[in-house]
């Protein structure tokens, strides 16, 4: 079960609203979404929150017409749904022609985080990925994308790192947006 909420940033502090991702596919399609709830202008910080329960969340973040900025917290993990799939793709540069290829690839038993070797059939672990565009059809396991994506809002690169269980929850607390989140709970 996902859980999707928007938090756009006004002049009288942080509004908060679910939103559904069923018309979503892009990421393109999801800064459009952010870039439709802000209140006072086109410049306003938005940032999109989806979480799969507690297994993985991401953050994307759309200050006006920039380009959107993302964090995933477990890009293996996200890359095995749809939406964590639409975050980390675009992270790592894949095509939507690589796919299926990228579909053979994944563990779905989710007995393992490796994935099979081709030559030998033996499970293998991914290997750590300094530079995501290295990352040749899996997504890697841990954090993935701009882990300094609220550091001017007060969640710092190391706090948004160590977080786990209910992660959105503390950030919006850190924002201070903690009752307006709740609220579309």
């Amino acid at each position: 079960m996902y859980f999707a909420a928007l938090l756009a940033r006004t002049e009288d502090g942080w509004e908060a609203s679910d939103t559904e991702l069923d018309d979503v596919e892009t990421l393109s399609d999801l800064a459009d979404l952010a870039r439709e709830a802000a209140t006072d202008g086109a410049d306003d910080t938005v940032l999109v929150f989806i979480e799969q329960e507690d297994a993985w969340f991401g953050v994307v973040r759309v200050d006006g017409e920039e380009d959107p900025r993302v964090f995933v917290s477990n890009a293996a993990v996200a890359a095995r749904s749809s939406y964590g799939a639409m975050l980390t793709d675009e992270l790592l540069g894949h095509d939507q022609d690589d796919e299926e290829d990228e579909l053979e690839t994944l563990d779905l038993d989710g007995t393992e985080d490796g994935y099979e070797d081709a030559t030998t059939g033996a499970a293998d672990e991914p290997e750590a990925v300094d530079d995501p565009s290295d990352a040749i059809g899996s997504a890697p396991a841990g954090p993935l994308g701009e882990s300094a994506i609220l550091a001017d809002l007060g969640v710092s690169e190391r706090r948004l790192l160590a977080l786990d269980g209910d992660a959105l929850v503390t950030i919006a607390d850190a924002l201070g947006a903690a009752e307006v989140l709740e609220a579309v709970r």
